[in-house]
């Protein structure tokens, strides 16, 4: 399976919350517009990659002649049902530029939990996951 475009897409996912903590780094009042369109245009990024990962991927995996190769796609798509709730709810409340700046220490707690847990499970993916994909 090739599995490229995923990996493109990683990159893409993860620049995109690099320069989201910029601009929150920056000041988040001052950056809100800019900063709810980051989240928004994010949003858009990671919903066709989830999308793509589960007509494409998970099924691909799932079918897989290696059980323990099926069994980790099984389980990755499981955790990945709750990060991905929890992450399109982040993006539904901050993709707002007045809730941003009226809210700014919430935003920040809101973006440090949730885009970490992307960025880990992500880093997952791409040392575990992604190679265990390759080696078939």
């Amino acid at each position: 399976m090739d599995i490229d475009r995923f990996k493109r897409q990683h990159v893409d996912i993860l620049q995109r919350i690099r320069q989201l903590r910029i601009l929150a780094h920056a000041g988040i009042p001052a950056n809100a517009p800019r900063i709810a369109q980051g989240v928004a245009d994010l949003g858009k990024v990671v919903t066709l990659h989830l999308a793509i990962e589960d007509r494409i991927m998970y099924p691909t995996v799932r079918q897989s002649a290696d059980p323990e190769l099926a069994a980790m796609g099984a389980s990755y798509q499981e955790e990945m049902k709750g990060i991905a709730n929890r992450y399109l709810r982040f993006t539904e409340q901050w993709s707002k530029a007045d809730k941003v700046a009226a809210e700014p220490e919430a935003f920040r707690s809101a973006a440090n939990s949730v885009l970490k847990d992307v960025f880990l499970r992500m880093q997952r993916e791409n040392h575990e996951f992604y190679p265990a994909i390759e080696r078939l």
